[in-house]
Parts: C-alpha cells; sequence; structure tokens
C-alpha cells in the first residue's frame, strides 16, 4: 500500500510541527518516513497511519529531528568552506596571484613612505567594515525576497547567506587589524599588516560577493529539486 497526496502532505507538516523549517530537509524526512511507513504497512497492513508515523518517529530518539539536522547543518557547513578554500585558492594562482602580491606590494609602498600611514591604514579598516555590513544586509535582503517568493526555505541557501561562521571571523580579524596600526613603523610588521589587510578583503570579497553571486548555480548542484521549485 501507497501513501496518497494527503498522507504526504501530513508527514511535511509533522517535520515542520518538529522544528524542521528547512524544505530540502524535510523532503529528505519525509521520503525516509515514507518508505518506512509502507515497509510497516506490508506486514501489517492493518496498522493507521498515525500509528506507524509514531512508531518511525520513535527511532529518532529523545530529541526526534534534531540530530538529523545537526548532520546535514556540518556535512553543508563544510561544503561551504571547502568553496571558499577554493575560491580564495583561485588568488593565488596564476594570474590573480599577480594582483594579490600587487595589493599587498601597493598597500605596504603607501603605508611606508605617507605622512599619513596610520590615517589610512585605519580609514582603509572602516572602510573595508562598512563594506561588510552594507553587503551583508544587500544580501539578506535579496534571501528574504527569493524566500518569500518561493515559500521554501534551503539549510545551504542559509549557510551561505549567514557566510558559515565567517561573520565571527571578521569581527576577529578587524579587531587584530586594529591592533597591527601600531607596528607600522616597522617594515616586516609592516609587510604583514599589509598582507592581513589584503587578505581580509579576500575573504570578505569571496564569502560577500563571490559565493552570493553564483548562490543559484551552487544550490542547483546541491538540490536537483531546486530548479523546479
Amino acid at each position: 500500500m501507497k501513501l496518497n497526496e494527503l498522507q504526504i502532505e501530513n508527514l511535511y507538516l509533522f517535520t515542520r510541527q518538529h522544528f524542521v523549517e528547512w524544505y530540502d530537509l524535510q523532503t529528505e524526512l519525509v521520503d525516509h518516513l515514507a518508505n518506512a511507513i509502507e515497509t510497516q504497512w506490508q506486514e501489517f497492513p492493518n496498522r493507521t497511519f498515525d500509528e506507524a508515523l509514531q512508531i518511525e518517529f520513535k527511532k529518532f530518539g529523545v530529541f526526534g529531528f534534531m540530530d538529523v539536522v545537526e548532520q546535514r547543518q556540518m556535512a553543508l557547513g563544510k561544503k561551504y568552506n571547502k568553496l571558499v578554500w577554493s575560491h580564495f585558492k583561485d588568488f593565488f594562482r596564476l594570474p590573480q596571484v599577480l594582483g594579490t602580491f600587487s595589493a599587498v606590494g601597493i598597500l605596504f609602498f603607501i603605508l611606508k613612505f605617507s605622512l599619513y600611514s596610520e590615517v589610512i591604514f585605519l580609514g582603509l579598516c572602516v572602510l573595508l567594515l562598512v563594506l561588510f555590513f552594507y553587503e551583508v544586509a544587500a544580501n539578506h535582503r535579496k534571501m528574504k525576497q527569493k524566500t518569500k517568493e518561493t515559500g521554501k526555505k534551503w539549510l545551504f541557501k542559509e549557510i551561505i547567506g549567514n557566510y558559515g561562521h565567517g561573520s565571527g571571523f571578521f569581527f576577529l580579524s578587524f579587531q587584530l587589524v586594529f591592533q597591527l596600526r601600531k607596528f607600522l613603523a616597522d617594515d616586516y610588521l609592516l609587510i604583514f599588516a599589509s598582507f592581513f589587510v589584503v587578505i581580509v578583503g579576500l575573504f570578505q570579497y569571496i564569502i560577500l560577493v563571490i559565493i552570493p553571486s553564483k548562490a543559484e548555480e551552487y544550490l542547483k548542484e546541491t538540490y536537483p529539486e531546486y530548479e523546479l521549485v
């Protein structure tokens, strides 16, 4: 015996009631529950839908679907980090590496020979911070609008929109960058400071611009059904 459309909808509702808000995870769980219930019915054809569902749900343990959600978050978080790292490595391959080290060199000479090196350094840090908040706000608006249009949330899309754990990295980075201004008189530390600022800028560009601009492509790769929905 197969589940009908109303029972499938009830499974989606059941997952939402148990705090699974992402459509991709709901679909995985619904597929699992539906197959398990149909398997039960082969052996116990008189068992009701609700009875079979509760039996399957109990197999997930005390925390219900939370373990599944955490495992999926970890897996997609690793996928996101790999994307960030892949784009970051591109800036250290030809021809991009020339631009990367040129930026470091230009910043180094500006800070070394300018009479206003500290002002320039702090101004650049503030500019990066302002751009960070601007892009965060803009990307959140776009993601919220897209979710409103489709009526569905996707876990990997949310990870992209929240930049993995990138927000914490940026705040720690900017704190360190502000401290580095104390060492502008030392050439070796000045090189390090210039390199560090460029690295922070690259990560910011990757997380806030490159990956969000390719988000639809990555989502279609992750979820074959995404384009249909």
